[in-house]
């Protein structure tokens, strides 16, 4: 019995360091030497093209290593990335060989980190070197994206896929590393806006990523009685029409839901694929119709116009709320009916207590429309200062003549209108996603 088994953990130990008979993928200890090997190959490659030209003729071609010794004289958070970028890609290949010599899971592992790692600041240089460029002055002109060699899109796309074979030689799901990667991408523009909020040096564009100075200036700017500025009646009108929508948009969504769901009528269906349809087309197609309804009635420039707007197409919406109420079971409306309730009571004191979870989803979502929405109220707003939400009074500091003066200003206001949106998620998250899980069971 020993000696079988002792066979039989040799047999294993032999099928997991070599490759099988059959042909199939060579596996040791749990990885996949083939994806290693091509993800070393992809590593190759970025370091090759340290040495050359990143960028096009037309600028001057420069490579990777005369970018970070002239962004070294500048210094600034220009030379911090491109300088992590070689350094990544350094490490990169030399943990590469490495696991390749002696494959193992804790090389393979930080293999993984260091090219996830390599791979962001790749990436974030595609969206950050105009800028840094453009204030370093190390180019021949003006930076634009067309203006990156075929080597640095080639170095982009190795760095893909050496972090896509890690992850497979290393038997992770690819997607998780993407979505990270992704993350910080997107999470980039948010930490640079949250920062320039509290910088203290003004101008549209510094050649530092962290403030020298934070201070809550841009704060007191934007919310001081006197000032230039008239954030704090751009805020009211904003919260004005987004509390009178919402409520509006909410009783609307929900009468229509219920009696779609509960009634039967002839052309109900029909009616239903219709709205669907409509619903389906964006608004600013009718927008110029709607303006010119609104001007001849006289409601043109004025937070009334965008409330009845809003909340006169929120019907079309119908069909999640819907697809909620549908799975509350009729024998609770059969009930109320016997025993003497009338179809309102019945929505009133059975359906909306049952229907938390959409009711939440229902006003998150309208109240997040009108919150956000630029271009109806732009449009229908025109020139009247008094009247902008919110959306469009940011907008107008960002304009050719006021952004170098009001740029640290528009990045506080923009952190002031997230803050009541992030808190409502926090707050209503649960009730959001039971909403909308709830709504496809019917």
């Amino acid at each position: 019995m020993n000696m079988t088994s002792l066979t039989g953990d040799t047999n294993m130990m032999n099928f997991e360091k070599k490759a099988d008979i059959t042909g199939k993928e060579k596996i040791v200890i749990g990885i996949r030497l083939r994806n290693l090997r091509i993800a070393l190959i992809a590593s190759i490659i970025p370091m090759l093209g340290l040495f050359m030209p990143v960028t096009s003729k037309s600028v001057g071609g420069r490579s990777y290593v005369e970018i970070v010794g002239q962004l070294r004289l500048s210094g600034g958070a220009g030379f911090i990335l491109y300088l992590w970028g070689a350094v990544f890609i350094c490490a990169q290949i030399l943990m590469a060989i490495i696991t390749n010599i002696r494959p193992d899971k804790k090389l393979g592992f930080s293999w993984l980190i260091i090219s996830a790692l390599n791979t962001v600041a790749i990436s974030i240089e595609l969206f950050a070197s105009k800028l840094i460029f453009d204030a370093a002055g190390i180019l021949n002109g003006k930076f634009l994206v067309q203006d990156f060699g075929i080597v640095y899109w080639i170095s982009l796309i190795a760095a893909y896929v050496a972090l896509a074979n890690v992850m497979k030689g290393m038997r992770i799901h690819t997607g998780y590393i993407i979505l990270v990667i992704l993350s910080i991408i997107w999470l980039f523009p948010i930490l640079w806006i949250v920062l320039t909020a509290f910088r203290g040096e003004g101008g549209y564009y510094v050649g530092y990523f962290f403030p020298k100075n934070l201070t809550f200036d841009n704060f007191i700017k934007l919310l001081s009685p006197g000032s230039i500025i008239p954030f704090r009646k751009w805020w009211v009108n904003t919260f004005i029409v987004a509390v009178c929508t919402c409520l509006l948009s909410t009783m609307i969504i929900l009468a229509t839901s219920y009696t779609l769901s509960r009634t039967r009528f002839a052309g109900r269906k029909t009616l239903m694929k219709f709205m669907l349809i409509i619903g389906m087309f964006p608004g600013f197609m009718s927008m110029i119709a709607v303006y010119n309804i609104l001007k001849g009635i006289g409601l043109s420039q004025t937070l009334a116009a965008l409330v009845i707007v809003s909340a006169a197409g929120s019907a079309m919406g119908y069909y999640i709320c819907k697809g909620f109420f549908d799975t509350i079971p009729k024998s609770l409306d059969e009930a109320a009916t016997i025993d003497g309730a009338t179809r309102w009571q019945t929505f009133i004191k059975i359906t909306i207590p049952l229907s938390k979870p959409i009711i939440i989803y229902t006003i998150l979502t309208s109240f997040l429309g009108p919150w956000t929405d630029y271009i109806f109220p732009s449009m229908v707003l025109g020139d009247k200062q008094e009247s902008y939400t919110v959306a469009v009074g940011l907008k107008w500091l960002t304009d050719f003549q006021r952004i170098d003066s009001y740029y640290t200003q528009f990045a506080a206001g923009a952190l002031m209108v997230s803050i009541p949106i992030v808190i409502l998620f926090i707050v209503l998250q649960r009730f959001y996603v039971e909403g909308l899980s709830g709504s496809v069971k019917g």
